[in-house]
């Protein structure tokens, strides 16, 4: 069995709702074979916890739109990893740091990739996002953050 339609429109919608806020190494898996909860995890990441609030908030926003509510969000007043369950998907976001340390791919490596569209990617390492709150353009480390 592999991740239902739905479940993999779902990813991608919140894939580019994430990469709009510059996430990075944004990937899909299909983990339908191997959890029976859920048919897709979506895995981001963010360079500072203002930048994980706000991928979470923006992939929150965009499948409210599609009529989609979260069943259960933790994490998120550390915003260090924000877990987010939508049922057909459950989107991680971590800290860049947190990421590399629980390495979720890893774990997962038998489940495969789900492909995304190029605008759903991610922003790579740029290490910059736009922030939804003043419209700017943040680099890692900036004091605003």
């Amino acid at each position: 069995m592999t991740a239902t339609e739905r479940a993999t429109g779902l990813a991608i919608l919140a894939a580019r709702a994430a990469s709009s806020v510059k996430a990075q190494e944004i990937i899909a898996l299909d983990v339908s074979e191997q959890l029976v909860l859920t048919d897709v995890f979506l895995i981001a990441s963010g360079a500072s916890e203002r930048q994980v609030s706000a991928i979470v908030d923006a992939v929150e926003e965009q499948l409210f739109k599609e009529g989609v509510k979260p069943i259960r969000r933790e994490g998120k007043s550390e915003a260090r990893w924000v877990l987010i369950d939508f049922g057909d998907i459950v989107v991680h976001v971590q800290h860049a740091e947190d990421r590399t340390y629980y390495a979720l791919e890893r774990l997962w490596k038998d489940c495969p990739a789900i492909p995304l569209p190029e605008d759903a990617q991610g922003g790579g390492d740029t290490g910059e996002y736009s922030d939804p709150d003043d419209g700017a353009i943040h680099l890692a480390g900036d004091p605003r953050r």
